[in-house]
């Protein structure tokens, strides 16, 4: 396994070697580099780093123009004020142009912790997989992080990538054979299957291994790509285990659970269950506590499976 790490700061670590190798990768952020991590970015890169202010919605029309004058554009600020106060820029000027706009935005769902409500955002994903074209990428760990940023940038068009605030336990190597599209059996098993994407992950090979000294044997998936979702493999899930819990730092409407469940409903229907934010706003406070609290802990994965 590798270091513990925030998925953050891989995208910071990344964007420096991105730099390096290719002259047309530009960079904005809106006055919160040294959260996003592009402030090392910006100090090595300063002729291709632009501090846009807290003006999200400049920031994401520039990044379309850039985009469409040959750049390869990062653009980044707290998920909250990229996918929420931003979005309408982001589906007109981005997505309707198929822009090449990587939106990499930090401290996404309830683990920002003490900022709060306002910050908690638990409704990207479910917001960004709604935009035609748009890749949505949740990477579990710093690792799995830089390599799908190196493929993001790979790409000609708008990506979406949540990253997190705080350092998570490192899952996979630098030699993992991880790629956008296809979700990672992390853990292989034969009774039921989580499918848990971002910090989840984790929580989820902990509630296997509880659960395996019960006699029940887990499949683990890290579907790190939720569009475009790997549909393939979610029906073998369906189709070799009695049922699917899904598991996700965000909210259960619209998000990992709700797009897992439109692949199983149209191809192999199964018995599901949902963990994630229960349709409430969250609060401040630790992000342990608030894990806790909300129900996004291994116990709860465990729960969920005993109830299905």
């Amino acid at each position: 396994m590798s270091e513990k790490m925030a998925t953050r700061q891989a995208y910071g670590e990344v964007l420096l070697e991105l730099g390096e190798n290719n002259r047309d990768i530009v960079v904005l952020d809106a006055d919160l580099s040294k959260s996003t991590m592009t402030t090392h970015f910006a100090g090595k890169y300063p002729d291709r780093f632009f501090n846009m202010g807290i003006s999200e919605q400049d920031m994401y029309g520039v990044a379309a123009g850039l985009a469409i004058s040959g750049k390869t554009v990062f653009a980044s600020t707290f998920a909250m004020f990229a996918a929420g106060r931003a979005f309408e820029i982001i589906r007109n000027s981005i997505g309707y142009t198929k822009a090449n706009v990587k939106i990499c935005a930090t401290h996404a769902g309830i683990t920002v912790g003490e900022d709060g409500a306002s910050h908690q955002t638990i409704e990207d994903i479910a917001l960004m997989r709604t935009i035609p074209g748009m890749i949505v990428l949740s990477p579990s760990d710093g690792m799995s992080a830089k390599l799908l940023i190196k493929q993001a940038a790979a790409l000609n068009g708008p990506v979406f990538v949540r990253l997190g605030r705080a350092a998570v336990p490192g899952i996979y190597e630098e030699d993992s054979k991880i790629e956008i599209g296809k979700g990672m059996c992390v853990r292989d098993g034969s009774d039921y299957t989580v499918i848990a994407t971002g910090v989840m992950v984790n929580e989820a090979m902990i509630a296997a291994e509880a659960l395996e000294k019960e006699g029940v044997s887990i499949r683990v998936i890290d579907m790190h790509t939720i569009k475009p979702i790997d549909r393939e493999i979610i029906v073998k899930a369906a189709k070799e285990t009695k049922g699917i819990v899904t598991a996700e730092e965000h909210s259960v409407i619209g998000g990992l659970g709700a797009a897992v469940a439109e692949v199983t409903a149209q191809n192999c229907p199964v018995k599901m269950a949902f963990v994630g934010i229960q349709d409430t706003f969250g609060e401040s406070g630790k992000p342990a506590e608030l894990m806790a609290k909300y129900g996004l802990t291994a116990d709860a994965i465990v729960s969920a499976v005993k109830k299905l």
